[in-house]
């Protein structure tokens, strides 16, 4: 397998590209469900709370997945690694949705 594809900045893939948007939007979608349930169900559950960012974690962890098997297969990689570390970086913003739950529960304001 040649590198020379690795190291050149030029990648055109508009189906792989597509795919990777409507997945990494497809596990937003499922993570703002979660939190319209958390914050209409019970503000100060934190097992509500960590459903978010857990979402986020493993949809992140699935794209990077994803992004290995199409480097394996000699793909455009860099796409879905994009995705991955985005869906990644909005997990961690998310990590303060639980904390939000502890002092909610806590009688904190």
């Amino acid at each position: 397998m040649s590198d020379t594809r690795d190291v050149e900045k030029r990648w055109r893939d508009p189906e792989a590209l597509r795919h990777a948007v409507e997945y990494g939007l497809g596990v937003i979608v499922v993570a703002g469900v979660a939190f319209a349930i958390f914050a209409v169900v019970d503000k100060g559950s934190v097992v509500l709370a960590s459903t978010v960012p857990a979402i986020l974690f493993f949809g992140g962890v699935g794209a990077l997945v994803k992004a290995y098997r199409v480097w394996r297969d000699g793909g455009t990689w860099p796409i879905w690694q994009g995705a991955g570390w985005f869906l990644l970086t909005l997990m961690l913003v998310c990590l303060s949705i639980p904390w939000s739950a502890v002092m909610y529960a806590s009688g904190v304001s």
